[in-house]
């Protein structure tokens, strides 16, 4: 049974729709999971899309990303990818505000996000 999005937003002149499918901790991070649909190009000649995550709960800390990966899925019907986001989640945070920014070629398109923080 397919989980439930955590956040859907229509990006790049909503020509694709990213869905944010999972957010899963760890000791010492955090990583949003998500899709894109349709597929993002293979850049080629173009300077390359990079996704950028900056984050704040609602205890006022911040995360800042330090990379993440995406490619094509196998079967060609959408990009998946994931963002890592430093420090840890705080335990007694209940909200999370994430803005996604992707780059190209020095232009920057900005998303806004707020997640619940499950325990």
């Amino acid at each position: 049974m397919p989980r439930t999005p955590l956040f859907v937003l229509h990006i790049l002149d909503g020509r694709h729709e990213m869905t944010v499918t999972r957010l899963k901790r760890a000791d010492d991070a955090f990583t949003l999971h998500y899709t894109i649909t349709p597929p993002l190009p293979d850049s080629g000649s173009e300077p390359p899309l990079v996704p950028v995550l900056e984050a704040r709960d609602d205890l006022g800390n911040t995360y800042d990303d330090r990379g993440g990966a995406y490619g094509t899925a196998p079967d060609g019907s959408h990009t998946d990818g994931s963002l890592t986001a430093y420090p840890a989640l705080a335990p007694d945070a209940h909200t999370l505000r994430a803005r996604v920014i992707f780059i190209q070629g020095g232009q920057e398109a900005a998303y806004d996000m707020t997640l619940g923080i499950r325990r």
